[in-house]
């Protein structure tokens, strides 16, 4: 794995051996994130993509409160799909009008809070602005919206595709230019677009064709605008690598391709909105690790298990349940033998009653017994709060920002 650097038999992270991180958080299986390599990525974005494109985090993808607050410092702006997420972002210093909400299925009382508080509301369906109206009227605020675009493309190669065709996300493209004359007759303050439409995607060359249609996109609907759109939402979608043949995102030629529609295209038609693009996984994905503890080494008919005190009501992903068509491992290490070579073909399984709780199969790691520590790497983003920590009832893991 690119970046990771031992002492001895130990894994460092954020510069810390990992026994004596153990030892400092308390009990095992736990996630670590490291705040420095927070920090370089978001400077490798700055350097590469246009200056005047603010970056906007999705705290979907890791809502632990220290990451969030330590990234509302080097970003300009936080998406939020809850209103958990909205009070989370709310307590940092960021100001509210650069907190976005989007998500279908807002409840009324997310409404009420999100125009009290004045974040933009991504509108996602016509009922959903009625309602927007009806409880700005109560809460007697002018609310600060934004129609999200369900597009009329799709794109190919992303882990999750999330516009184009019927979606549950956003307003068909067809539909908009309607609900645009419907909020401007209303007392709405409609700022622009938010298009997103897809997530994980590792081929520059397709996001860079998203890219290109979506800016067609937005300039298309803010022709039927009476105003000048002063948001436009680009989405996102960079991935990470998580498999052995994946290679990891040419950001350079996407940000070649932003700094040219930027410039060419969003500046001239727009010269005073703020352009976004929305990231998540790319920003804290590979920041982050599942520390969990070999607690039986059990050999059934031939085959070696590694049984660890975590599993996949913690790391979902990791076990191929949270979308694998076909099940791949993620990068998996003994974390207190990193100056060991692998030596022997293992299953590490987790503590779960179900089969399903598999993290590494057929992995080929050092030699390694009870006590051993084992790291699942990319574990930063979708880990947690994206797996079913009640199921069986096991104690839910802690998270660190080291």
């Amino acid at each position: 794995m690119p970046g990771v650097v031992s002492d001895g038999p130990d894994l460092l992270v954020g510069g810390v051996p990992v026994r004596r991180l153990a030892d400092r958080v308390g009990s095992t299986p736990f996630f670590a994130y490291d705040r420095s390599r927070l920090t370089e990525r978001v400077a490798l974005l700055r350097a590469t993509l246009p200056t005047d494109l603010e970056l906007s985090y999705a705290i979907k993808a890791n809502p632990m409160p220290a990451v969030v607050q330590h990234l509302s410092g080097i970003v300009d702006s936080l998406d939020v799909a809850s209103g958990a997420e909205m009070r989370l972002a709310l307590d940092t210093p960021i100001d509210p009008e650069a907190v976005s909400f989007a998500g279908p299925g807002k409840s009324e009382a997310e409404l009420s809070q999100a125009i009290a508080a004045g974040v933009v509301i991504e509108i996602e369906s016509r009922l959903e602005a009625e309602r927007i109206t009806k409880e700005a009227e109560q809460v007697g605020i002018r609310p600060v919206v934004a129609v999200r675009v369900n597009p009329d493309f799709e794109v190919k190669g992303s882990g999750m595709r999330m516009g184009g065709g019927p979606q549950q996300f956003g307003v068909d493209a067809e539909d908009v230019p309607d609900l645009i004359r419907e909020l401007e007759a209303r007392d709405l303050d409609l700022r622009g677009f938010h298009v997103f439409a897809g997530s994980q995607n590792l081929h520059a060359e397709i996001l860079i064709e998203a890219q290109r249609k979506t800016v067609d996109l937005v300039m298309r609907m803010a022709e039927v605008m009476s105003t000048v759109p002063s948001y436009l939402n680009l989405g996102g979608g960079f991935g990470i690598p998580y498999y052995g043949k994946d290679q990891p995102l040419d950001l350079a030629a996407i940000g070649g391709n932003l700094h040219e529609l930027v410039r060419e295209r969003l500046r001239p038609a727009f010269p005073d909105a703020r352009v976004l693009l929305e990231l998540g996984r790319f920003i804290v994905g590979e920041a982050g690790v599942y520390v969990t503890r070999v607690v039986d080494r059990k050999v059934s008919r031939g085959t070696t298990f590694l049984v660890v005190d975590g599993g996949m009501h913690h790391q979902l992903a990791a076990s191929g349940n949270f979308g694998q068509v076909i099940r791949r491992n993620y990068p998996i290490a003994v974390a207190t033998r990193m100056d060991q070579q692998p030596s022997e073909t293992v299953q590490v399984v987790g503590c779960l009653c179900t089969p399903l709780d598999l993290l590494g199969d057929k992995v080929d790691l050092p030699p390694s017994d009870v006590g051993d520590l084992v790291v699942l790497f990319q574990a930063g983003a979708y880990g947690l709060t994206a797996s079913p920590t009640q199921f069986l009832s096991h104690a839910a893991p802690l998270e660190v920002l080291v």
